[in-house]
């Protein structure tokens, strides 16, 4: 009986959530998780996310409302680097063009995505910007990486105290990158770092739903004049939504 009771934890397509046979329900839970890491590690990463919401606070392991005009309003320095660090599946680009447009900076925005061949480009672009107060954003940073010495240099030879009286208002460098090895440590310790990942759940995908654009328009919310009838079907769409995104 008992080999059959362990069989069904180990059979359990969520087995961090099915009680342990014998007087294992009742072992704390730490010890709990050794013995799925064990029998299910496959398990052990939801088993770990459920354990520290049960500690601390489920606030603890869901990820952060992107707010990207919260970030840009904590980074006053036209020299410091604001970047994207990236998850799979993850893609900032609409917020940020969509805050561009908000900040009356569509115009101003150049965009270009990062490889091989690119670099001079890239410089003459991060050159007009800081001259000429543009926003770059650089994109895929992480596959271009024989060129991140000189974008490290790029940005260190602006950030002097000596050269930012050089440096317009309104420049700032965007950059999006994987995580990876090669990107310069310099630029991560002195830019404003961002972690895009996308949504997990389906409370938090309805949630990225409704704060973002369009949804988060107010004239967009209101706009029929059936509002009743129109939030079930926004309400709707978005629930199926976060169901496919599952």
């Amino acid at each position: 009986a008992n080999l059959l009771e362990w069989k069904a934890v180990y059979d359990a397509p969520a087995p961090h959530t099915v009680p342990l046979p014998d007087d294992w329900a009742t072992a704390p839970p730490l010890h709990q998780l050794i013995i799925l890491r064990v029998l299910r590690p496959d398990k052990l990463v939801a088993a770990i996310t459920q354990f520290v919401a049960d500690a601390l606070a489920p606030r603890f392991v869901e990820p952060p409302i992107f707010d990207l005009p919260a970030i840009f309003n904590d980074s006053n320095d036209p020299w410091v680097p604001l970047i994207f660090i990236l998850s799979s599946g993850a893609d900032p680009n609409a917020e940020l063009f969509k805050f561009a447009e908000m900040r009356g900076m569509t115009k101003k925005l150049e965009s270009m995505s990062l490889g091989q061949g690119m670099g001079k480009r890239a410089k003459e672009k991060v050159m007009d910007g800081k001259q000429q107060g543009l926003w770059v954003l650089l994109q895929n940073c992480h596959l271009y990486s024989d060129w991140m010495p000189d974008l490290e240099k790029l940005v260190e030879d602006y950030s002097r105290e000596d050269a930012r009286t050089s440096v317009h208002r309104e420049y700032r460098l965007w950059l999006t990158s994987m995580p990876s090895d090669a990107f310069p440590v310099s630029i991560l310790q002195n830019g404003v770092k961002m972690i895009v990942e996308a949504p997990k759940g389906l409370r938090s995908n309805l949630l990225r739903s409704f704060t973002g654009d369009p949804l988060s328009n107010p004239s967009f919310f209101a706009a029929c004049d059936k509002p009743r009838a129109w939030h079930k079907l926004l309400l709707g769409l978005c629930f199926f939504h976060a169901v496919v995104q599952e």
